[in-house]
């Protein structure tokens, strides 16, 4: 199977999970969850989240994951088990446009940074707030790779890098601003939303976590920037981290809504 779009390996979630950490206990915080709860993480990956779930249902609860990617359910139940949490922790091979869930099964699930790779967001959101219990909770996590940036002098070049990075780099980009429309179109209530920004002052994590190399290798070859711009910006970037004062953000979008009862 050819590589989808915005593909990222498990190292690659953990890294980024572990700098999100604070932002994925605001997502747990609003699933309203309690002991002996079900809930559903769509996307699971490696099972990040899965095993920090698997905290606040205790064992008298149920988790699951779902993932389109085989090798990372397979990671995520490696993991589950090497924590002594496989019974009430499972992981699921799935089209997350299509749950093998009964409807209402769930008390509450969540998504985060899925929605960004969905050319069809709302097909997969009706699927969440389909197996979610009336007055259950749906949340999602997710980025706007149009509201970032990298303070320097090179503007247009940064804006181009940017503008391409929201356009190409994933399948849908603006996720993070469309979140509000689509709970309120797909009828859920009680919607709640948070703007959260990230701020990255380490010039090497900032090509890791935003995969720079990638970017900037599929922009020249799209003809948006050429390599000598790359290179003059990169120069830019590396003096500034050396001086310390790099500075680069981006923002997500948190928004939950309740399943109507």
């Amino acid at each position: 199977m050819a590589t989808p779009k915005g593909y990222v390996d498990s190292e690659y979630l953990q890294v980024v999970g572990d700098f999100l950490n604070q932002l994925k206990q605001r997502t747990y915080a609003r699933m309203q969850i309690q002991t002996g709860h079900k809930v559903l993480d769509v996307g699971c990956g490696p099972g990040i989240d899965t095993m920090a779930l698997s905290q606040a249902v205790g064992a008298t609860g149920e988790v699951y994951g779902v993932d389109y990617d085989k090798t990372m359910i397979t990671e995520a139940e490696q993991r589950a088990q090497k924590a002594g949490i496989s019974a009430w922790v499972k992981h699921k091979l799935s089209d997350a446009a299509s749950l093998p869930f009964e409807t209402g099964f769930f008390d509450s699930c969540r998504s985060e940074r899925l929605f960004q790779h969905l050319p069809n967001p709302m097909t997969v959101l009706d699927e969440m707030a389909r197996v979610t219990k009336e007055n259950g909770w749906v949340v999602v996590l997710d980025t706007d790779w149009g509201s970032g940036g990298i303070d320097t002098s090179e503007i247009d070049i940064e804006r181009r890098l940017t503008r391409f990075m929201a356009d190409h780099m994933c399948d849908n980009g603006y996720a993070g601003r469309q979140l509000y429309r689509l709970f309120k179109k797909q009828g859920l209530v009680n919607v709640s939303f948070e703007v959260l920004p990230l701020v990255v002052t380490n010039y090497t994590f900032a090509r890791k976590v935003w995969s720079l190399d990638k970017l900037e290798m599929q922009a020249v070859v799209m003809n948006v920037v050429t390599e000598a711009e790359v290179k003059k910006i990169q120069m830019e970037f590396e003096q500034a981290d050396a001086n310390g004062v790099f500075f680069g953000y981006g923002c997500l979008t948190l928004v939950a809504g309740q399943k109507a009862g």
